[in-house]
């Protein structure tokens, strides 16, 4: 069977979009507290430094998997990314991110957003694009208060169901991907 030639503007696309999906993926994963995903997102040997934490993936994944027991939920929010190819092979990523955080501090919950960005160093191996190196930089940072209480529903009226509040574990967006389908998460 011939191999098609892709044209290289093709190629820089498709690349761009395979590192913009590896990102989402991650912070999905981290937002998940899910090693297999978030392994799935960086070559075996890189490394990371969010200026709290430095360290090799092992070390990363003991980290951020089990999360602080303070940390109850989190969600990541990316913004734009500049990607510059800088190679077949190479590339470097800047990608805004709001990190909401849900704090337990013992007496309560509270709600506290920081903004910065992800600075990554990617790989192609085998067609696959991987971080091999994140550096995060803080820009800002917000605490708002006590959190809602969204078991008691949303503007005064109830959910109809657990499903609608958003969970670390065991979340209905698990399900809601369909099993074995192509576009699967990976």
């Amino acid at each position: 069977m011939a191999t098609a030639t892709i044209p290289v503007e093709l190629q820089a696309l498709l690349d761009r979009e395979k590192i913009r999906d590896c990102i989402a993926r991650l912070a999905r994963g981290e937002d998940r507290r899910c090693d297999e995903r978030i392994k799935r997102c960086f070559w075996p040997s890189a490394t990371t430094d969010y200026g709290i934490f430095a360290g090799d993936l092992p070390a990363y994944l003991e980290w951020v998997v089990p999360g602080s027991p303070a940390v109850v939920l989190t969600q990541h929010i990316l913004g734009q990314t500049l990607i510059q190819l800088e190679s077949d092979e190479e590339a470097a990523a800047e990608t805004h991110v709001m990190a909401y955080h849900r704090v337990n501090t013992g007496s309560e919950e509270r709600d506290l957003v920081l903004g910065g960005r992800y600075l990554d160093r990617l790989e192609k191996r085998r067609g696959e694009w991987r971080i091999i190196e994140r550096t995060m930089l803080y820009d800002w940072s917000q605490d708002w208060g006590q959190s809602a209480d969204w078991r008691q529903g949303l503007m005064g009226m109830a959910f109809s169901g657990d499903q609608f509040i958003g969970k670390t574990f065991d979340d209905f967006s698990e399900s809601f991907f369909i099993e074995g389908h192509p576009d699967r998460e990976q």
